[in-house]
């Protein structure tokens, strides 16, 4: 009833229901996380609390106010479980010695593509990418050493990509 009164816009009943599903969400998220995360109940409380508000005019009277509630709620966890995973952590001296060769193969097919990609603009678009975006000078300092403007430099390396995406958009397709 508090958020079919809160979706007629009655400011007090949309208090009342936050401060109920406050205390719910704190035990349902509680429930959950453990340990080190049990400080992050609040947090996540709080995100849900704020998309429940910001979504509140999706939510359909003709369907349970509670699962509506919940599918928001377990949204929330899923984000926050997906941005506190863990990736394994393997110690380097537990890698085989063959991983270094064969990335550096990787590195040098790479590198052999995107020579081969390159060549195929004018040299002063090559410059600039080169300096931009692997040696990552700024387009002011890529363009006084290609010759020309930072408006120029900048003109130049925009096309230089574009033609790079057209290509590459051609070798896919």
């Amino acid at each position: 009833m508090l958020m079919l009164r809160a979706q007629d816009g009655d400011a007090a009943a949309w208090r009342a229901l936050l401060v109920q599903l406050q205390k719910r969400l704190t035990a349902y998220f509680a429930r959950r996380l453990s340990g080190d995360l049990a400080v992050d109940v609040d947090d996540l409380v709080q995100e849900t609390l704020i998309a429940m508000h910001t979504r509140r005019v999706t939510y359909d009277p003709a369907q349970p106010f509670t699962a509506w509630t919940h599918a928001i709620a377990r949204y929330k966890l899923i984000d926050f479980w997906r941005r506190r995973s863990r990736r394994p952590h393997v110690a380097l001296d537990d890698v085989a010695d063959g991983l270094w060769a064969e990335g550096d193969q990787e590195a040098a097919d790479a590198a052999a593509d995107l020579d081969r990609l390159l060549a195929s603009l004018p040299e002063r678009q090559q410059g600039l990418i080169r300096d931009v975006k692997i040696e990552g000078l700024s387009l002011a300092e890529a363009g006084a050493k290609q010759g020309m403007s930072e408006g120029a430099a900048k003109v130049s390396l925009h096309r230089a990509l574009k033609a790079l995406t057209m290509k590459v958009g051609r070798a896919d397709g």
